[in-house]
């Protein structure tokens, strides 16, 4: 799945606004409303972004 359809079903389920999340996730308050304008990625972001996303779901899903 393509990480910016990622980030906005994650933002979505977990009703967080997009500067939260980039904040938390990346350390970059901007960083969605960049995915949303084409920005483009490295392996390494992408990867920080799944983690934080999948650990926020399980600490979501323990509660």
């Amino acid at each position: 799945m393509h990480i910016g359809r990622l980030v906005e079903r994650f933002l979505r389920e977990m009703d967080m606004p997009p500067t939260k999340f980039g904040r938390l996730a990346v350390r970059d308050p901007r960083f969605v409303q960049d995915l949303r304008n084409g920005r483009e990625v490295r392996e390494r972001t992408a990867a920080r972004v799944i983690a934080f996303i999948e650990a926020e779901r399980e600490k979501h899903s323990a509660a």
